[in-house]
């Protein structure tokens, strides 16, 4: 490794530019997913696909975003991480654009995991990028990154049937609309890989697999794993648990649309606890006990206080952006965020794409959903004992013995 690939250095752009390109990217790395779900019974219907396809569908982006993660750091080896994201982002803009002009199942399916993917390289090298990039150990830009990625998830299913209502093509243009949402972010971050030559290799040389000598690394990736997994089975089950406890179909919508939108305070608010805290275990106890409490409240009186369970819940799921920002945190040298930022997602992400399914599936063998939330209360547990492991500031870096960068 050359002397240039471990030095950080003022990058060839300002910071406005670099701000622009986080909050672009980030909101634009969660709508084509989301938007997909409130949009199924149409697209299902345009495109004949049966049960089987429309679970594939559903299954979809957990599944492309831990096989992209997986890779991530490979590509940006070989092109540099800046131009890595850029791919990822053209990738987006493409397959989002091109899925709404097919009659077929099978091409509409290929050209979502492909734009899937593109997102999955995002995952993984933003945070990277970020860390490369900052002189204030990245806090300012995971804000803005953690708080995009919760707002551009919540605006894609809310934004789905309005938009399709009164778009051209009806839902072909609610969903074609992110496509061009995501030119925007194409743009910066074409500009940014021409620019970028320091850090064209700053997913590093160290070897991926010492991440799996460092306890930290190992914890983190539970606790983004479980609250993953966590996020994905109240998005695609917590408005069925609403409905089949008696409350209407837009209620339960709205309740679920709450909790999605207090990520964006969690969002805000954890990469800076993160900076200004020596230790985090008061937090990551109550992240858990939240998780136990809401769950509880689900198992016992589901209808009672409804808004009460969706605000512990997403109060809880603050545990998400708190992983997110420790990738930055919890590392110094960015060879080795990336390395962590490829070890702990893809991991994660694939808890996320099975959780739903095996809820999915314990809910038809039981007949109910006691079994279900009994099963997802011990998710509180794992993650306040993930959390504790990674509540003090210790870093991946010392614990694998790779050096910091030079100044």
């Amino acid at each position: 490794m050359t002397s240039h690939e471990t030095t950080r250095r003022a990058p060839p752009f300002g910071p406005g530019l670099a701000l622009l390109g986080v909050a672009l990217i980030s909101i634009n790395l969660r709508p084509g997913a989301t938007s997909v779900g409130p949009l199924l019974a149409e697209v299902r219907a345009a495109l004949e696909i049966g049960p089987t396809l429309a679970g594939v569908v559903t299954a979809l982006p957990g599944f492309a975003f831990a096989v992209a993660g997986g890779g991530a750091v490979a590509l940006a080896r070989r092109v540099g991480v800046s131009a890595g994201i850029a791919l990822g982002v053209a990738a987006v803009v493409v397959t989002l654009l091109a899925r709404v002009l097919t009659d077929s199942s099978g091409v509409f399916l290929v050209l979502t995991a492909v734009g899937l993917a593109g997102m999955g390289l995002g995952n993984v090298l933003v945070p990277a990028w970020i860390k490369a990039h900052s002189t204030d150990g990245g806090v300012r830009l995971m804000t803005i990154y953690s708080m995009g990625l919760t707002v551009g998830g919540t605006l894609g299913p809310m934004l789905a049937a309005p938009v399709a209502a009164v778009a051209p093509g009806q839902w072909r243009g609610a969903l074609g609309m992110w496509g061009l949402v995501a030119l925007l972010a194409l743009v910066p971050w074409v500009v940014i890989a021409l620019r970028d030559r320091v850090h064209r290799r700053a997913a590093g040389e160290t070897p991926t697999s010492r991440i799996w000598h460092s306890p930290t690394a190992i914890a983190l990736t539970v606790l983004f794993g479980v609250q993953s997994t966590n996020a994905y089975v109240q998005f695609g089950w917590l408005p069925q648990i609403y409905r089949d406890a008696g409350l209407s179909a837009a209620t339960a919508g709205l309740l679920t649309s709450v909790l999605a939108a207090l990520g964006i305070f969690g969002g805000l608010l954890m990469p800076t606890v993160i900076a200004r805290s020596r230790d985090l275990s008061a937090w990551m106890i109550g992240f858990g006990t939240l998780a136990v409490a809401g769950y509880l409240g689900l198992l016992l009186a589901p209808a009672t206080v409804p808004w009460l369970w969706a605000v512990l819940l997403g109060l809880s799921g603050f545990a998400f952006p708190t992983a997110i920002a420790l990738i930055a945190a919890r590392t110094h040298n960015p060879h080795v965020t990336a390395q962590l930022s490829g070890f702990v997602q893809p991991v994660g992400y694939l808890l996320a794409g099975i959780g739903p399914f095996a809820v999915g599936l314990l809910h038809e063998l039981t007949g109910g959903w006691t079994v279900v939330l009994l099963l997802l209360m011990t998710t509180g547990v794992g993650i306040t004992l993930a959390g504790l492991r990674v509540a003090r500031p210790v870093l991946v870096d010392d614990e694998i013995g790779v050096s910091s960068p030079t100044p």
